[in-house]
C-alpha cells in the first residue's frame, strides 16, 4: 500500500490533465471561435499582468546598479569627447612655444603647508618583562 500512497498525487495530477485536455478539445470541436477568442482575451489578460508587474517591480538593485553604471558611462563618454574637443581648441589658442615658456617660467609652485609635529622622542617605553 505504500507504492500506491506515493502515486496517488501523481495519479490525481495525471488524471487533471487528462480531463482539461478533453475539456479543450471538446470546446474547441463546439464552438472553435469562441475558443480562440477565450485563448486571445486569457493571453491578453495574462500579458497585461506580466507588464504591469515588471513596471512595479523595477526596484530590483540589480536594475539601479546598471541604471547607474549607464549613466556613468554617458559622462564619461561626455567628458572624454570634451577633453578631445578642448585640446584642439587649447593648443591653437595658446599660440607659439616661446609664449608657453614664459608662461611656465612666471608660474610659482605654491609652498607645501607642512608642519612638524614633536612627538616624545626622549621618553623610553615601560614595557613589562615576562
Amino acid at each position: 500500500m505504500a507504492f500506491l500512497k506515493n502515486r496517488a498525487p501523481v495519479i490525481i495530477v495525471g488524471i487533471l490533465i487528462i480531463l482539461a485536455l478533453l475539456g479543450l478539445v471538446g470546446s474547441f470541436t463546439a464552438n472553435p471561435a469562441g475558443f480562440i477568442q477565450r485563448i486571445a482575451v486569457i493571453a491578453l489578460i495574462g500579458l497585461a499582468i506580466f507588464f504591469l508587474f515588471r513596471k512595479f517591480s523595477n526596484s530590483s538593485p540589480q536594475k539601479k546598479e546598471q541604471r547607474a553604471f549607464l549613466k556613468a558611462a554617458k559622462r564619461s563618454k561626455k567628458r572624454l569627447q570634451q577633453k578631445s574637443g578642448d585640446t584642439t581648441v587649447k593648443t591653437s589658442s595658446l599660440g607659439t612655444l616661446t609664449t608657453l615658456k614664459k608662461n611656465n617660467k612666471t608660474k610659482k609652485k605654491s609652498p607645501a603647508h607642512l608642519t612638524v609635529i614633536d612627538g616624545k622622542k626622549g621618553k623610553k617605553k615601560n614595557r613589562a618583562s615576562f
